[in-house]
């Protein structure tokens, strides 16, 4: 029970956060609280299961809840924009050396494996091709691979961002 109304107060809050300023009532208007409360029993009941798996309800803190947003404007956004910088400038002079890297992730729960692997995917010019569920490892493709990163066998997380330590955050906000 306690899963279901995490999963549904969760999916109530993320409703008002889209829906808000179209109302009378502070930001919503009467229809879309009622609206957004029938969508977050809906949505509680067809992904409690999947959303709290573990039975763990880490992501419930508000502390994390606060983090999430702030880790996707501040640190997440600013990596994006310098490696689209980057691969802009990349693309005009040809200096590509794409290679796959295997990269040390240092994640213990698959929460925060997924933000890790979906950042330096929705980084511009990575990808993350696979994960290696026994070692927790992922191996990412680099548009341009730098020759300190060639000779390793294994990288760290954090040498794939220059700015922040985007894995130091995600372990914040997910383990």
């Amino acid at each position: 029970m306690i899963r279901f109304l995490a999963t549904a107060i969760a999916a109530f809050v993320a409703y008002l956060f889209l829906t808000a300023g179209s109302g009378t009532i502070i930001l919503w208007s009467e229809m879309e609280l009622i609206i957004g409360f029938i969508l977050a029993i809906i949505v509680g009941l067809a992904s409690y299961r999947i959303i709290c798996r573990s039975g763990s309800l880490r992501m419930a803190n508000p502390v994390r809840l606060i983090l999430l947003p702030v880790y996707a404007i501040i640190p997440l956004f600013i990596e994006m924009a310098r490696a689209n910088i980057d691969v802009a400038i990349r693309v005009i002079t040809g200096k590509v050396r794409p290679g796959i890297v295997r990269v040390k992730t240092g994640m213990k729960t698959d929460l925060g494996m997924l933000l890790l692997a979906n950042s330096i995917t929705l980084t511009p010019g990575t990808l993350s091709v696979d994960v290696d569920d026994t070692t927790r490892e992922l191996y990412v493709h680099l548009i341009n691979v730098p020759d300190e990163l060639r000779d390793k066998k294994v990288v760290d997380a954090r040498e794939l961002f220059s700015f922040f330590d985007i894995p130091g955050w995600i372990r914040r906000i997910a383990e």
